[in-house]
Parts: structure tokens; sequence; C-alpha cells
């Protein structure tokens, strides 16, 4: 056999070899699936839905909580759960940061967590947990379905140093918080879309007495700075007091395009809101949501797919956490 001949064997051989390693990384590694448990787990989802839903009848503010938690999980580097690591010695955890002000109800995600292990122990990850919690809490508020793949890992660290650099301050200046969407491939019409979770919840007074004091912001409709005051009596407000102001007063408890129509009417709480419905990259998406709701829907539901899919561990990366609050122990 000539050298030639030999190369192509070699060569042929050495293919081969780096298709299988290939295919059997693909295999190892899915990436993100739809019903990515349905053979390890599949009551999985079933089991977070029917959680979700029992939290909800108890504690109707429980499904702001989940909601909330996608976007200051997924938006911080990684859809990797990081947010519900507690504080270590060494390491702060996001939930005690600025930016996570006013997150809550972390002990009913760790009540699902439990459910969830007493029927798998060891298969589903916190992270899928944090995003599915998130779909079936927007349902329990009036908004769409959203089918959403799986197969997230945990990550083994919190990332409270770097928060600032990814989650944008409700102060920020709209072309900081486009900026910000847009690296995580979240274009105008979703980000103005994903904004439509403030329809629901409350933002407490800490958040928007700049607003109010020493005067108050003119760009504000009038009918509203009254019941803001009323709500919000002091300059300085005591963060641990529950002084707030609810998002959407006509519809508090609905994920609706109602949003849209207040801040067009100059009834947006933060500054984000106000600057979403004048400023000429926005405004005409505001326009849009404020008139039909399937079209808020719609983009609502494509930005959180996209939040959901941000930069996840698979495969083999990061671990399944025992317990969401803290990495497990390797010995």
């Amino acid at each position: 056999m000539g050298a030639k001949a030999l190369l192509f064997f070699a060569l042929l051989s050495f293919s081969a070899v780096s298709v299988r390693q290939a295919f059997a990384e693909n295999e190892e590694d899915p990436g993100l699936v739809m019903n990515f448990y349905k053979d390890t787990c599949p009551q999985a989802e079933d089991i977070i839905k029917e959680q979700v839903k029992l939290l909800y009848k108890r504690h109707k503010n429980t499904a702001f909580s989940w909601l909330r938690n996608i976007f200051h999980d997924c938006a911080v580097q990684s859809c990797d759960a990081s947010l519900l690591l507690d504080s270590t010695r060494r390491t702060l955890s996001e939930k005690e940061t600025d930016r996570s002000f006013g997150l809550r109800n972390f002990r009913y995600l760790d009540e699902i967590k439990e459910a969830v292990e007493r029927e798998c122990p060891g298969v589903v990850s916190c992270a899928d947990i944090l995003v599915l919690s998130g779909r079936d809490g927007i349902v329990s508020l009036g908004g769409p379905h959203i089918p959403l793949k799986t197969g997230r890992r945990d990550g083994r660290k919190s990332r409270a140093d770097v928060i600032e650099e990814y989650l944008p301050d409700h102060n920020e200046s709209i072309s900081v918080v486009l900026d910000r969407f847009a690296s995580m491939g979240i274009d105008t019409p979703g980000l103005v879309a994903l904004l439509g979770a403030h329809s629901v919840g409350r933002t407490h007074c800490v958040k928007l007495v700049h607003r109010l004091y020493p005067e108050v912001d003119p760009a504000l409709n009038p009918d509203h700075v009254e019941h803001m005051l009323y709500k919000c009596p002091d300059a300085i407000p005591d963060p641990k007091a529950v002084q707030y102001v609810r998002n959407d007063r006509g519809t508090p408890m609905v994920l609706d395009n109602n949003y849209y129509r207040n801040i067009l009417d100059n009834k947006g709480l933060l500054l984000v809101d106000h600057q979403l419905a004048t400023d000429k990259r926005t405004k005409p998406y505001v326009k849009k949501m404020a008139k039909s709701q399937d079209y808020f829907f719609k983009e609502f539901s494509r930005a959180i797919t996209l939040l959901s899919e941000n930069n996840p561990l698979t495969g083999t990366k990061g671990e399944i956490r025992k317990q969401c609050t803290v990495a497990n122990k390797h010995h």
C-alpha cells in the first residue's frame, strides 16, 4: 500500500473518531430542549405547575416574585439560579444587593424544589424550577402560556459582584436599558414588552420618592401625584416599612396591556416607565401594545423565551443542587 493510500485511511479513521466524539458530546449535551425531563422525571413540570397554583391560592404575591426571578437571575450572565444562593462567609448573595431590593418569597421556591425532590431526587435543577415557576406564575396572573425549554443546570457561585454591569437600574437612561437587553439578543419591541411586567405588583416608595421630593416631577400626571404622595408621605422612606404604590391601580393583579395606557397617560411610577412612553425608539411599540393585548402577549412571550435561554449551563457544566440556597458540597 502506497504512502498516499495510508494517509487516506489515517485521515478517514481520524475523521470517524472525531465525528464519533462530537456525536458523544452532543448526546451528553443536547443543550436546552422541550420536555428535557420526559424520561428522567416525567412529572416534573406538572408538579411545578401544581405547586405554583397552590402557593398562588395561599399568597397572591408569589406570582409577581416568580416573574421577577426570571429577570433577576437570567439577565445576570446566565440563567443558572445563582440568584437563589445564600450569602456565605466569603461571598455576598445576589439576593442581598441593592438591585434585588424588594425580591421576596424565596422560601416558597424551596417548597417547590422539595416537592420535585420527593418525586425525583437529584434530577431537576433549581434553574429550571426558577424558570418554570416564572412561566406558570405568568399564567396565574392572566398572562400567556409560554412553552419553554428545559435542561439548565445550576451554577455554583453568586454573581453579586457583577450584578450592576448586567441589571439596569430603574433610573438608568433608556439607551443604557436598550443596550443591556440588546446584548442578550432582546430587541426594542422585546424590551418594551418585558417592561409590561410592571403592570402587576407594586413599587416601593424608596424607588420613586425622587420623583416627588423636593419637587414633584412635572412629567407626572397631576391626578396620579395625589395618590403617590398619599402612599409615600416621607421624602426619605424607611426601606423596611411597607410603603408602596401599586404599579397599576386599575388591574393590579392582572398582567395586561393597561400598563401601556397608563404610561402614555404619564402615570408611570419609575423613570424608565416615563422614558419608555416618550423616547422615539420605544414609543411606537408602547402605542401598539396599548392598542393590542395580543401584540403585547406575542412580544412578551418571545422576550421571556430569549431571557430564559440566556447563556445557560447545560450538559456536564454546573450541577443539580440538592438545595437551591447552597451549592453542593464536593469532597
